[in-house]
């Protein structure tokens, strides 16, 4: 007998097994007494030891007899409500999709539409003092967060917070953070937050006091240019500004420009410009517009205490419209040796001497 069927003793070991048929199918156990006992299948019965094909015969029986268990318990947990089963043919082509929102594949299915408008209603920031003043101003709005490892001793309490309010962030590398915030010039930080909504005009001057200065941008498509003047408006207390979208004081490379600025103005809608020009007017304003050279010079005029200031696009300046519109067309006289100033520059020079003239 091979050795591999004996013990330490040289006794031989003997292992019992439970077969898979029923139980009053098992042969009888002499030494136990337990079994069923087939008819003819033990020796101490005086049944006769059944031949090698006998046993081959069983053999299959018992194969098919599983096979067949098996197959019925498979068909009969496919027609059950079990989240374990699995499916492992595809669904019909006029089957509708079902969110599945995780489980355990990992995967999740979102709807198109839920996705297309949750991206509409977020945006990303980046830059340290643009994020800085964002954490102070408005945490709630930050949605996830990715630093370098060297700016985040300078946001500990942002951290602590995010980690406090279940906000996910990421320590990542240069590269990573530069594809999250989409731009090389990201300074160590991005934030994706949930965009701001729009003041309307009759809520705005409600809330206003007798001396207050907005600031009305059309057309102003550069987001460098965007923060530039929303930094202005912050140096200089200008806390309105009128736009057609709040969305475009949101965008990354703006926020990044105003450092911080931002923060402490608050975008103006209607249903355009010229509108909210007509009801700011109602309400008591000065509408004031930028223009040439044919303007009132900027230093020999008398600015209002209460006035909205109106600057155009890059190219072509104010439109037609804001000046019929326009109590006022000032004009920024200098040597004449450049054509006229950036945007953003001639709105700073506006705002500076209206704080000059109301506010010292």
């Amino acid at each position: 007998m091979n050795d591999e069927f004996k013990n330490k003793s040289g006794k031989v070991k003997v292992m019992y097994v439970r077969s898979d048929d029923d139980s009053d199918k098992r042969t009888y156990n002499p030494r136990t007494g337990k079994g069923g006992g087939r008819p003819g299948s033990s020796r101490a019965e005086g049944g006769r030891r059944p031949s090698r094909e006998d046993r081959g015969s069983q053999d299959r029986s018992r194969d098919r007899d599983r096979d067949r268990d098996r197959d019925r318990d498979r068909d009969r947990d496919r027609d059950s409500s079990s989240p374990w089963r699995t499916v492992s043919r595809a669904p019909a082509d006029d089957a509708p999709l079902k969110p599945d929102h995780g489980g355990i594949s990992g995967k999740s299915f979102i709807d198109p539409e839920v996705l297309r408008r949750q991206r509409a209603e977020e945006t990303r920031v980046y830059g340290e003092n643009a994020c800085q003043a964002l954490f102070q101003s408005r945490p709630d709005s930050i949605v996830r967060a990715w630093f370098i490892q060297s700016v985040t001793p300078r946001f500990k309490e942002a951290l602590r917070w995010m980690a406090a309010n279940r906000k996910a962030y990421h320590v990542v590398d240069d590269e990573e953070l530069a594809k999250a915030s989409g731009t090389d010039h990201h300074g160590g930080v991005c934030f994706l937050i949930k965009k701001r909504n729009g003041t309307s005009v009759k809520q705005w001057v409600a809330q206003a006091g007798e001396t207050d200065c907005v600031l009305a941008m059309e057309d102003i498509a550069n987001p460098h240019n965007l923060g530039a003047i929303v930094r202005s408006c912050a140096h200089f207390g200008i806390k309105g500004v009128v736009v057609h979208d709040a969305a475009v004081l949101e965008s990354g490379a703006a926020i990044r420009t105003a450092e911080g600025g931002a923060e402490h103005v608050q975008p103006i809608t209607g249903d355009s410009v010229i509108d909210a020009l007509e009801a700011f007017r109602q309400a008591g304003y000065t509408i004031v517009a930028t223009c040439g050279n044919t303007g009132t010079p900027l230093f020999e005029a008398e600015l209002p205490p209460k006035m909205v200031l109106v600057v155009g696009q890059e190219r072509d300046g104010v439109s037609d419209a804001a000046h019929e519109v326009a109590d006022m067309n000032i004009a920024i006289d200098g040597t004449g040796n450049v054509e006229s100033l950036n945007v953003s520059v001639a709105a700073g020079v506006m705002l500076a001497e209206w704080w000059r003239q109301n506010k010292i």
